[in-house]
């Protein structure tokens, strides 16, 4: 649900009762993860996908009979969440099923304006469309009246949750627990607790969705190359940073894409980042000039993020090798440099360089191979990113 905060949030500050339907589970080959949600308020109007398109049609209308029904209800309590399983497992063979061959479970949860749920999923709304860290936890299985009851925390929250399971206070305070570990994780996925609170007894399994800020990419050298992975970057949903210490190149009017544009020296303004990188974070280096490469590097291979490339030729990347060996970098460091960047799409001009750039983080933080998927046996959908830091070199 968070996934589309920023329309439902809207939806909340304009009072309209709407439905979400959540992926909850998936098998096999699904096309979307747990998280995946897709919206329809009482107009009619929907937001989101839960597949991709396979079960678009039969979900949509299930938000709407959830909406109607909920706000039926003279009391206005809006429950009624259900979970529904579409796939092949489906008996009658002309139902709605997914087309890869997975099978989803989807939970339908009717949100109307005055319905217990609403703080709850508006507080979690408000705090991911302004691209803070928040987390919603919801109970997708256990006692039918607790099934949808959802709290909300952010990280900001000072210990205190919005909403509740509707059981005892124990079992809010053990959700709220596994929520924020999840949310320290960046991680949307299901906990099962037990009713109580405590970690037995009858189970009830939540869905914790965590949204925390997107991504960063910091590009390092104000080029043509950096210009077109930019815009791969802010395509594939990163905030990107470009740094130069070349005040005639590092302008806004070059790169209007980019989310912010730093003239700086790029080792220098890397330390005034401490704490504000992590697991996720991309460092593409551009500049192939040892100046700037060597003081730079020396410093981001030894930080936990995902993913960093450096330009240059072959030989350029073996006389990088050897300066940063001369200054105490060890070979442990540099085993995560991987030379060249990039996947083998025979890349020349910057778009295309660009391409193949943000194809190889994608294959290094999903765990794919980079190879074609035709005559492959490998999987499509990688269930686990492999450990942060596979680390490129770009030629």
């Amino acid at each position: 649900m968070l996934d589309i905060a920023d329309a439902l949030h809207q939806w909340c500050e304009e009072g309209r009762d709407f439905a979400v339907a959540t992926v909850v589970a998936v098998s096999g080959s699904a096309p979307r993860q747990p998280g995946a949600a897709l919206a329809v308020d009482a107009d009619g109007e929907a937001v989101g996908s839960v597949s991709g398109g396979c079960v678009e049609g039969a979900v949509y209308e299930l938000c709407r009979e959830s909406l109607r029904a909920a706000t039926a209800d003279p009391e206005g309590r809006g429950d009624g969440s259900v979970v529904e399983r579409f796939g092949y497992s489906d008996e009658d063979a002309f139902a709605v099923g997914l087309t890869c061959g997975g099978v989803l479970d989807v939970m339908v949860t009717p949100v109307p304006a005055a319905g217990a749920r609403r703080a709850a999923f508006a507080l979690a709304l408000a705090v991911a469309a302004r691209g803070e860290a928040a987390a919603v936890a919801r109970v997708v299985e256990g006692p039918a009246e607790l099934t949808g009851a959802a709290l909300a925390l952010s990280v900001r929250a000072d210990g205190s949750i919005t909403g509740g399971l509707g059981g005892p206070s124990a079992l809010d305070a053990t959700a709220a627990v596994e929520a924020r570990a999840l949310l320290d994780a960046g991680r949307t996925g299901t906990v099962e607790i037990g009713a109580d609170g405590s970690r037995c007894g009858q189970p009830v399994t939540l869905l914790v969705e965590a949204s925390v800020p997107p991504p960063r990419m910091l590009v390092f050298g104000a080029i043509d190359f950096a210009s077109a992975l930019v815009r791969a970057g802010s395509f594939l949903g990163y905030r990107v940073t470009v740094c130069d210490a070349r005040p005639v190149f590092a302008t806004r009017a070059r790169f209007p894409e980019a989310d912010e544009v730093v003239c700086d020296w790029p080792h220098r303004y890397l330390d005034t980042q401490d704490g504000a990188l992590d697991a996720r974070t991309v460092l593409c280096v551009l500049t192939h000039d040892a100046k700037f490469d060597v003081p730079l590097l020396q410093r981001a291979l030894r930080l936990p993020v995902a993913y960093i490339g450096a330009m240059g030729s072959r030989r350029t990347h073996e006389d990088r090798l050897a300066r940063l060996r001369d200054i105490g970098v060890g070979e442990l460091e540099l085993a995560r440099l991987h030379s060249p960047i990039g996947l083998d799409l025979g890349a020349r001009t910057p778009e295309e360089t660009a391409l193949s750039i943000a194809a190889e983080i994608i294959a290094s933080r999903r765990g794919g191979t980079g190879l074609p998927l035709t005559g492959a046996h490998t999987p499509i959908h990688h269930d686990a990113s492999p450990p942060a830091g596979r680390i490129g070199s770009v030629a």
